[in-house]
């Protein structure tokens, strides 16, 4: 068996990259290409190509390609796309992960805006553990529900909505360790599997949109459950 160290690029030509660049947007068809596109299909990795051009539009030009629309993603939605590819994992994501079709944003396009892909992760942390601007999650003494139970007309006034905010449900499948507490699938050990969060007590007969109240079980256990309670 040989062993080989990997391919190092820093000293790589510059047109060296730059025809890289066309030929993957030739094979895609594309006038204009993302940093996904480009990690997906191309020969070296883009964080190292936009550090010796400087950002990924002046690689754009410089390759005589189309500049693409600049969009100043929203730190919220940077963040989703990290919560959906850590629960479809069961676990922290690995930079290497982040791409299509598993992540709508590459790990170099994070590089970008936070500085690293470690400094990423510690600002989505920070973010879902922050329950300062937990709108979803506020109380709100309005919500009134008239509800029919054993034969009696009830109005059931709650404390918070029935709406489950991301960052709620994403602590409650960390709690739960990605797993379903009715039949223990998870992702960790089988691909593939849908989790859920849910009330245990249903909203509709008086249950809170709270920690104690919520549950992670998989797609199959949670549709069959309907709006009765747990066993």
């Amino acid at each position: 068996m040989k062993f080989e160290l990997e391919e190092y690029h820093r000293n790589t030509p510059s047109e060296d990259f730059l025809a890289d660049i066309r030929n993957v947007a030739n094979k895609l068809n594309k006038k204009s290409i993302t940093i996904a596109e480009y990690e997906e299909h191309g020969k070296y990795h883009p964080t190292t190509i936009t550090n010796r051009f400087g950002s990924w539009s002046k690689v754009m030009e410089a390759a005589n390609l189309e500049i693409g629309r600049k969009v100043n993603i929203p730190e919220e939605e940077l963040f989703k796309n990290i919560e959906d590819v850590w629960t479809k994992l069961g676990r922290q994501p690995r930079y290497a992960e982040m791409k299509r079709p598993l992540s709508q944003f590459s790990a170099g396009g994070y590089d970008k805006r936070f500085g690293s892909w470690r400094k990423a992760l510690e600002k989505f942390i920070s973010y879902i553990n922050s329950d300062s601007t937990n709108e979803d999650e506020a109380i709100d003494n309005s919500i009134e529900q008239n509800v029919i139970i054993e034969d009696r007309d009830i109005t059931i006034k709650h404390k918070t909505k029935r709406e489950i905010s991301d960052r709620l449900r994403f602590r409650i499948l960390m709690r739960d360790s990605f797993t379903c507490k009715k039949c223990g699938r998870s992702p960790i050990k089988e691909m593939g599997v849908e989790l859920h969060v849910d009330h245990i007590l249903p909203w509709s007969k008086g249950g809170e949109t709270i920690p104690e109240n919520l549950e992670t079980k998989c797609k199959k256990c949670n549709l069959g459950k309907g709006n009765a309670f747990s066993e």
